[in-house]
């Protein structure tokens, strides 16, 4: 069945595009959620009446698209974590972490669907993680895992430092 697109659909196309799909899944899926519509004569019509428009449109969502890829790619991010034996985390490093850790440390807001990854991080280092901004405009941001604050072991408690300054004035007065 064909449809034109309202919209963007991951792995179909953009906005405008008349993409072929299975009839059940449009009228159980793209109609519904008004993501396409029924590719009829009168439809068609109407769609090369908006192509000025889509046009212009896409032409922003890609400038915009290139400007946060500069923004992001090659740049690093630290992510905070508890660590157990042999830098195993308690748990893993979730799309939510890094889309906070990209727009508290790079100032840029990126949806959490957009993080692609691989594999899931579950050790501490360095992991490469894709970004895919639009179609097919990714970057790739290096995030940090390190070991969280509260867990990192104090060089040296105070209370033994004021203990060895005791005993060191002690040890003191009774050697005069």
């Amino acid at each position: 069945m064909k449809v034109i697109l309202l919209g963007e659909l991951r792995g179909k196309g953009g906005e405008g595009d008349v993409v072929d799909v299975a009839q059940g899944y449009a009228e159980n899926y793209l109609f519904p959620n008004r993501i396409a519509q029924p590719a009829t004569p009168g439809n068609l019509k109407q769609l090369e009446e908006r192509r000025a428009g889509i046009e212009k449109r896409e032409a922003k969502r890609l400038a915009d698209a290139h400007a946060t890829k500069e923004l992001l790619d090659g740049k690093s991010v630290t992510v905070e974590a508890k660590v157990g034996e042999n830098d195993q985390l308690f748990g893993s490093i979730t799309t939510a972490q890094i889309v906070a850790a990209i727009k508290d440390q790079l100032g840029v807001e990126v949806d959490r669907k957009r993080i692609g990854r691989g594999a899931t991080i579950k050790t501490v280092g360095k992991h490469p993680v894709e970004v895919n901004l639009y179609r097919d405009i990714n970057a790739v941001v290096t995030v940090l895992v390190g070991v969280s604050e509260e867990e990192a072991e104090p060089e040296e408690p105070e209370e033994d430092a004021q203990a060895d300054e005791t005993v060191a004035a002690e040890t003191e007065a009774a050697a005069e």
